[in-house]
């Protein structure tokens, strides 16, 4: 499917200079449909990281024996899984979170992202997330977050050294993928079924076991 992606770009990149496109090469075709008899086209399907999954997880954290200093190091983990369920946003995306495109209301906070793989001509789009009730709450969470430690312009979600230091950029979106299988692992699950992308097929199962339309979610 990536390989698709990109031949259809390339594709339209030449039809907008009014150039003769490689994609309608009959080599190109024929290796394209040699690399589906040989690999398929079937997706990796990830498993979706449920509500019940992510409080266990939580759990397991908060019962973790941590020093003083590391106390950064579980606030940033609680903030990075709740946040990313509640927003059902790509791991690109909460990795690119700044702390200028925050907006914080009486009922939850607004987060501009500014350009998403969806967003071709980088109009933005709002997420908002509202507060919810107990210790689970994704905008408190973030709140912490970035209280503990001290972060109050850039990237939201950055590494914490092993000597409690911040580190001046944002986290890739490799360490998400990480910090999910590791939590599944903490619970006794299997990290191989997981990635980053589990926050956000968990919200979008979660919310059609609500009931939810698929047009909602």
């Amino acid at each position: 499917a990536t390989l698709e992606r990109r031949v259809t770009a390339i594709h339209k990149a030449h039809l907008e200079k009014s150039l003769e496109s490689p994609a309608r090469s009959e080599t190109v075709k024929r290796v394209m449909q040699g690399i589906r008899r040989t690999l398929g086209t079937k997706q990796r399907q990830v498993q979706p990281m449920l509500k019940d999954d992510l409080l266990a997880a939580l759990v397991m954290i908060d019962q973790q024996k941590m020093p003083i200093k590391a106390a950064r190091d579980r606030a940033l983990l609680r903030a990075l899984l709740l946040v990313g369920f509640a927003s059902a946003m790509r791991r690109s995306e909460l990795v690119a979170m700044r702390v200028e495109h925050l907006t914080y209301l009486t009922n939850g906070v607004e987060i501009f992202l500014p350009s998403s793989k969806t967003d071709q001509e980088g109009r933005g789009r709002t997420v908002f997330i509202p507060h919810a009730d107990g210790e689970r709450c994704p905008v408190r969470a973030l709140a912490n977050w970035l209280e503990l430690a001290e972060i109050n312009e850039g990237f939201v979600f950055r590494a914490v050294s092993r000597h409690d230091r911040i580190a001046r950029h944002g986290l890739s979106a490799q360490s998400v993928a990480l910090v999910v299988k590791a939590s599944v692992e903490r619970v006794g699950g299997d990290s191989k079924k997981v990635s980053g992308h589990s926050l956000r097929a968990g919200y979008c199962t979660s919310a059609a076991e609500k009931g939810l339309q698929p047009w909602q979610i």
